[in-house]
Formats: structure tokens, sequence, C-alpha cells
């Protein structure tokens, strides 16, 4: 029987020696069907185990590495190298009158939190087939903690995108206080997306090889490289449905000050950041009594 359950509580009572009455608690325990409610309030009452699960990932991250925490800042910053040789000097690509290494770094930024929180969210529930099939928790709980896990990395690279903007003069405006909602509309991307994906990897686990792949293309699709400005409206609204697009443009024009304002494309991405969530959170229940028969 799978360990994924439905659990409801009755209360029968005792006579202790004194005369008093001792309440016990009886679980029983079934499997869910159909489609069932997301239980968001256990994530709350296992916060400890989710605390854990962010430490956890976070050490073994970096475990029996050379370089450490480094590679949150190596990553994109070789990236951008690449893309500056390519992109920049070679092909020209625009980049909204802004020096292009920090144009593209910028959107590096996001992006990288985004790619390695979908890439480890896809395999977390794998990767953790010793615990699931030994006590029940909120199976939520390993997703949210790996895509969480790399708000560290994020705020690494993130460090070094402060170094440039000094360097290359860029100064700070007001709307850099928008850049935590941006992050959040990363996070939701990744953490929805992540949800489809750890629960079709549990049964089918081919999905661990198409992830490279749907992340490789999504980088494409995403305005890293160039600005979403060589784009006219409805079009660059319509872009907006690729929700790393809205993320990428919005961090340029927080923290770079880019002309073309965003909103549009924002509204949408937003909703179909929060569409991919919703969904990916109901079919990831759905599945969930399967998870410890067949991970």
């Amino acid at each position: 029987m799978s360990t994924t359950i439905e659990a409801k509580t009755r209360s029968g009572g005792h006579p202790k020696s004194d005369g008093t009455e001792q309440s016990n608690q009886i679980h029983i325990i079934a499997p869910s069907r159909g489609w069932v409610s997301l239980r968001l309030p256990e994530l709350w009452e296992y916060r400890e185990l989710l605390y854990f699960l962010i430490w956890r990932d976070i050490k073994v991250r970096y475990k029996q590495t050379l370089l450490g925490a480094a590679w949150a800042i190596i990553q994109p910053v070789f990236t951008m190298l690449v893309f500056s040789l390519f992109f920049g000097k070679l092909a020209k690509v625009p980049s909204d009158n802004i020096p292009y290494p920090i144009f593209c770094y910028t959107a590096l930024v996001p992006w990288t939190f985004f790619a390695n929180g979908l890439a480890q969210s896809s395999n977390s529930l794998v990767g953790s087939s010793n615990l699931i099939t030994k006590v029940y928790f909120p199976r939520l709980t390993i997703p949210v903690a790996t895509v969480l896990a790399g708000v560290i990395d994020f705020l690494l690279a993130f460090a070094v995108l402060l170094v440039m903007m000094l360097y290359y003069g860029v100064p700070a405006n007001i709307n850099v206080f928008w850049l935590p909602l941006f992050l959040l509309l990363a996070l939701v991307t990744s953490l929805g997306v992540g949800l489809w994906l750890s629960a079709l990897n549990v049964q089918f686990r081919d999905v661990r090889y198409i992830v490279p792949f749907v992340i490789q293309f999504w980088m494409l699709a995403t305005p890293i490289a160039y600005p979403s400005s060589l784009l006219r409206e409805p079009w660059r609204t319509i872009y907006g449905l690729n929700p790393m697009a809205g993320v990428v443009e919005g961090f340029r024009w927080a923290l770079l000050g880019v002309t073309t304002s965003p909103r549009p494309m924002l509204i949408v991405s937003s909703l179909a950041a929060l569409l991919i969530l919703i969904c990916g959170a109901f079919y990831f229940r759905r599945m969930e009594k399967n998870f410890a028969d067949l991970v």
C-alpha cells in the first residue's frame, strides 16, 4: 500500500487508575483517491523538516568539491564571457545601450537560479527515495526545499552583479525595490515546472535525460543574449507567456534602468507562472499516492 495517505483522527478515552480519562488518538490510514486538496498547512506544521532539508541540500551541493560555493559564481560568469564574445563582439547583438557584459550577466543571475532549481527539483524525489519509503511527511517539502536552497547561490552571484554595476558606473534607482518580486516570480516558475517534472520522473525515469534539453531550449527562448525590445507589440507582451522572459526583463528594468517598460510582459508572465505552479501542485498531489511504490 502506498505511504502517501489521507489521515483522519478519532479520539477515544481510557480511564486512568485515578479515575480520570486518558485520551488516545487513532489514525486511520488510507490511500488518497482522485484529485485531492493541496493541504498546504502541513508545510507549516513540518517547517522544521523543511529547514533541515534546505540545509541538507546546501551541504550536499558543495560536499567534496574543490571550489565549493565558488561554483555559484563561476557558472554565470563564464557563460557571460562566452556570450559577450560571440553575441556581443562578433554578432553585434544590441543591448539597449548598456555594456553587453553587464546586460548579459544581469539576465544570467536569475536564469541560473531558475535553471539550477529546475534541474535539482526534477530529480529530488528519486534522490530522496530512502526517506520517502520509510516515513510519512508532506512530499511537497522535498522539491520546495530544493528550490529554496538555491537562494544562497543567487545571493553569491548577485553580489558579483553589484560589483559589476560599480565598475560600469550603473547607479541604483528606485525600481530596485521590485527585485524581490522578480526573484519570487523566478522561484514560482522553477518550483511549478519542478513539481511537474519531479512527479513525472518518479514514473518515467527518462525524464532526467529530457530536463537538460528543456533547460537549454528554454534558455534560447529567454532574452538573455538579446533584448526583448527587438519584438514589437503585441508580440513582446505575448512573449511574456515565457515567465522567465518577464523575470529577465524585470531584473534589467530594476537594476540597469532600461527605458522599455516590462509591465505588460510581467503581467502575462506572472499569470503564466501562477498557472504552472497551481497545476503542477495539484498534479503532484494526485500522483503522490504512488511515489513510495514507484520510487
